[in-house]
């Protein structure tokens, strides 16, 4: 792409307060300098450690560099100077303008780039040491980088990635400059959902290059649901029969190849099998004993007599003793298949109705009239659990269902299990931290990147009515507007602006361990996963990696993030990330024309 002469302008005179990009996310500490540019060729001399994974992330990053050459799409004017509204670009004077020979002398230039690292050996595990520095100073012709671990090295490749770029006519850094960075969260990242329709591995890739590129480092992989079992299985073949076609499986080679792609990118993998609830697909395959109320009509057109929240219904059976020899088999095999010392064994939204087609629970309650749901779930941790920690340094996550819900277990450990939050915000946030859980943050008012596009179950009379179904009904799909449940959409500001340890204490706030996003799959497969994913998950990744207030003033830097989040947007897709629009595109060319107040403080 080329560079038009007003961007150039800008450029050629920038300063230490005006460089035309700054990376997303934001580092915790940057400092430009203000002595010119400094010009960068288009090879290096690296003197890297000798590791793989340094190796091949800075020649995959540099190649792109030099690739793509990147132009900024959206860069930023100083917002103490520059009128938020402006009608046009002003015109550059000549004396805004040092002519190229001018320029070319103050220019310092950069031929070798040094990295070192303190800890080769580091796994890629939770609270891996991410760090790194930047130093490119006027006077030196080296990039200098160091990092804690192998993982922060990446990081700081995808730092240069967006401040090495092109003036037109070569490679530049806008001026010199210090970084210091550090990621506030250790968990940060998107879910995917492949059980309610199939997402191809290329896809997925694509979805960890967005990742990677956004410092995001975790890829949380809903494997399966009720719908669709996709995974092929050695111990139980039978079980992709509930796939969708032969052609929409996950190969164990598939699956392989997927961790060791994010782990070469720093991302890791978390696998989740949603158990008990969810669970149909494949599991009856095996043995139909072993799910419950597969059969039922879910909704049974009468909410209160339902088996399922969504089509198909199907739980494991907690009662049926050979329910716990299949769980086992499975989740040993898809264990090997997994890098990462965490396994999510999902707990959501368990339905008591179900369990009243399941003769193994209706004689274990009458057995003994004192029981209750509780005391059913309760029997699923107490016998589940032991089969899923026998598995080396395992730890679990879990949502928050079996701890919080109505029915609920009411004795969950705290070691080693994170709990996974969607319902209720602030409220279920403190409520688990308060007693004690580490929380990872997927909260649905704010988080869920599915939301906002209507109901997706069919046959639906709700929507037969000849004005706005939320004014005619203000329950309609549980209260969600025009039919989605956790309607509306989450715009990237809603992300950006969440502040999830609002009024916790300090000791409550040490058990938030960071924030996924998840993208519920009833409405995406690959033809819209990119663009529901980004780029408003590039605003999460700054608000876990940075945060969204200014150090130095506390206030909400909202404004701030527009432009570089327009720029990378940008960036994304010139990657081959299918991101979607955010803004027309004169809002990238005019910064803050578009904002909707004049006062760049309105939201504090």
């Amino acid at each position: 792409m080329r560079l038009n002469s007003l961007v150039a302008a800008a450029w050629l005179a920038s300063t230490a307060a005006a460089v035309a990009v700054n990376p997303l996310p934001a580092p915790r500490s940057i400092t430009w300098g203000s002595s010119g540019p400094i010009s960068v060729p288009d090879v290096l001399v690296p003197n890297l450690p000798n590791n793989q994974i340094v190796v091949e992330g800075w020649y995959r990053a540099w190649t792109k560099i030099v690739e793509l050459r990147w132009v900024p799409q959206a860069t930023e004017a100083p917002i103490a100077s520059y009128p938020p509204f402006p009608t046009a670009s002003p015109a550059p004077s000549s004396s805004a303008v040092p002519s190229a020979s001018k320029a070319k002398r103050r220019q310092s230039h950069i031929d070798t780039v040094s990295v070192k690292v303190a800890d080769l050996t580091a796994d890629l595990q939770e609270d891996v040491d991410e760090s790194y520095t930047i130093d490119i100073k006027e006077s030196s012709s080296t990039i200098q980088i160091s990092a804690q671990t192998i993982w922060g090295a990446l990081h700081a490749f995808t730092t240069l990635q967006q401040i090495i770029i092109s003036n037109g006519h070569g490679l530049i850094i806008e001026q010199p400059v210090h970084i210091e960075d550090s990621p506030i969260y250790a968990w940060r990242g998107i879910m995917l959902d492949t059980g309610r329709n199939f997402i191809s591995v290329p896809k997925i890739k694509e979805q960890i290059d967005g990742l990677a590129l956004a410092k995001l480092n975790v890829l949380h992989w809903h494997l399966d649901d009720t719908q669709s079992w996709p995974v092929e299985m050695n111990v139980f073949p039978e079980m992709t029969k509930d796939a969708y076609s032969p052609w929409q499986r996950f190969s164990h080679n598939d699956i392989k190849g997927v961790v060791a792609y994010a782990r070469a990118r720093g991302v890791r993998v978390l696998p989740e099998v949603d158990m008990p609830g969810h669970s149909a697909s494949g599991w009856q395959q095996v043995d139909p004993s072993i799910v419950a109320c597969g059969n039922s009509w879910w909704s049974n057109d009468v909410w209160a007599a339902h088996t399922a929240v969504e089509p198909n219904p199907g739980q494991l059976d907690i009662i049926n003793n050979k329910t716990y020899g299949v769980v086992e088999k499975v989740y040993n095999e898809l264990s090997t298949l997994f890098t990462d010392n965490y396994f999510h064994v999902g707990s959501d939204e368990l339905q008591p109705n179900c369990y009243n087609f399941s003769s193994y629970v209706t004689n274990w309650f009458a057995q003994d009239s004192s029981r209750t749901y509780n005391d059913l779930v309760q029997y699923w941790v107490d016998h589940a659990f032991p089969i899923f920690k026998k598995i080396k340094n395992r730890k679990l996550v879990v949502w928050e269902d079996i701890i919080l819900n109505d029915p609920h277990a009411p004795n969950v450990p705290t070691k080693d299990l994170l709990v996974q939050s969607w319902n209720n915000g602030l409220t279920n946030i403190a409520n688990l931290t308060a007693r004690g859980y580490d929380v990872i943050v997927s909260s649905s008012d704010f988080l869920y990147l599915d939301c906002g596009f209507g109901g997706f179950v069919t046959n639906d009379p709700r929507y037969d009515v000849m004005v706005n179904p939320d004014a005619d009904n203000a329950n309609f799909n549980y209260g969600g507007n025009g039919g989605s449940w956790c309607a509306p959409y989450k715009t990237w500001q809603r992300i950006y602006d969440y502040d999830f340890t609002a009024n916790l204490t300090d000791a409550q706030a040490k058990h938030v361990k960071g924030s996924i996003a998840p993208l519920w799959s009833e409405q995406v497969d690959d033809t819209v996963v990119s663009s529901k994913v980004w780029p408003r998950a590039a605003a999460l990744a700054e608000l876990t990696w940075s945060g969204n207030k200014d150090p130095k003033t506390g206030l909400k830097r909202t404004t701030t993030l527009t432009q570089r989040l327009l720029n990378f947007r940008e960036y994304l897709v010139a990657n081959g990330i299918g991101a979607t629009p955010l803004v027309p595109r004169y809002c990238l060319n005019h910064p803050h024309a578009c904002d909707l107040y004049y006062d760049q403080t309105a939201i504090h």
